[in-house]
């Protein structure tokens, strides 16, 4: 599992003229499962979110030293296959890594349920495009900070 993790001051997603998800200051994660993703690394990911210190400590003001819990931010969250690319060979993208959305679907909703469970007032907190169809993702990144991080191989 892979995810793109951007610190926003606001984020929002639109299919069409709809709006599915929006969050003020928090985090937003594009998220990519992959054909070898299981339950191990839906809640490996989930913890690493909920847990990720890169908020400045609403106390101290510390920098890199608070996360979502701590600062009761919003979590954005966005499905997106094309994480699982590989264009190691040739300038077609290559998506055979990415589960297929029949598969997919339901580990997505299944991440969702995880990341909710570990999250107070999730409803409010926890926001999320449509899987499956073409969305616009509109951000404003704070910083810039944005952090790749990939599940460990080993965890299955």
């Amino acid at each position: 599992m892979k995810a793109i993790i951007q610190r926003v001051t606001q984020a929002s997603v639109t299919v069409g003229e709809r709006c599915t998800g929006s969050i003020g200051q928090g985090m937003c994660v594009l998220l990519g499962i992959s054909t070898k993703d299981t339950e191990k690394e839906i809640e490996w990911m989930a913890d690493k979110l909920v847990k990720l210190r890169i908020f400045n400590n609403p106390d101290t003001d510390k920098p890199w030293d608070a996360d979502l819990l701590q600062c009761k931010f919003g979590i954005l969250i966005v499905s997106q296959f094309t994480l699982q690319c590989v264009v190691n060979k040739g300038t077609r993208p290559d998506f055979h890594q990415a589960m297929k959305s029949e598969q997919s679907l339901p580990m997505f909703n299944r991440f969702l349920e995880v990341l909710r469970s570990k999250i107070p007032n999730s409803d409010d907190l926890v926001q999320v495009g449509e899987f499956g169809s073409f969305m616009q993702v509109h951000i404003q990144n704070d910083g810039p900070v944005t952090i790749p991080i990939e599940s460990p191989q080993n965890l299955s």
